[in-house]
């Protein structure tokens, strides 16, 4: 069957709910923010889609992520060391005049980047605390605590965060980073859709890596 190349892709213009509220964020083609998402300073990749009532503050995430409902990005942090804990330290512009937020504290949390790689999968309910680092294809699980930097397609579980094992065998991994598919114009991802749903993880390999040669 002939396809009209023209009528291949959607629209590539993020989706944000309108119950959403996002501030100084970045959005990537086809990403989609759901409903109740909050994001306050967040680069969002490529394919990349929050579900709903997800929240994340000071974060980079990489392309196709799939991020499930409920989770947390980049935990708030409160000033423990002080004589109180309590916002009113660190925002007392929210209780009174003439005091206006401490940007030195700001500028901690901002210094705590949470960075999250390409592909992706956080689990529902998932926490992930201020400067940690998720590597490439790495799955986090259910209501997971992550208080420590992420392997590359290593899969994660409880509280805090153990590794249970990787997705792949250390040279499939290899293999996929060097493949980068992720990076792949929207025309080639469509012809190796097909590919993704039918072939085994090294069949698939083999044929994309003699292909692109």
């Amino acid at each position: 069957m002939d396809i009209d190349p023209d009528l291949r892709f959607k629209d590539s213009e993020p989706r944000i709910h309108p119950t959403a509220e996002l501030k100084s964020c970045k959005l990537g083609r086809y990403a989609v923010i759901g409903e109740r998402v909050i994001l306050r300073e967040v680069n969002v990749g490529d394919y990349s889609y929050f579900e709903r009532h997800g929240e994340a503050i000071y974060t980079s995430i990489g392309k196709f992520c799939s991020i499930a409902a409920n989770t947390r990005i980049n935990a708030l942090e409160h000033p423990i060391e002080r004589i109180t804990q309590h916002k009113l330290s660190y925002r007392p512009n929210e209780y009174f005049r003439y005091l206006g937020v401490d940007e030195g504290f700001r500028r901690r949390r901002q210094g705590k980047q949470v960075t999250i790689g390409h592909d992706v999968w956080i689990g529902h309910g998932a926490v992930v605390m201020p400067g940690v680092s998720i590597g490439n294809g790495a799955v986090v699980g259910a209501n997971a605590v992550v208080t420590r930097d992420v392997e590359p397609f290593a899969i994660v579980a409880g509280s805090p965060a153990r590794m249970l094992r990787r997705r792949f065998s250390d040279n499939v991994c290899g293999r996929i980073e060097k493949l980068a598919w992720w990076d792949w114009p929207v025309e080639t991802l469509f012809e190796a859709v097909p590919d993704m749903q039918a072939m085994p993880i090294e069949a698939f390999l083999n044929r994309w890596e003699a292909k692109l040669g």
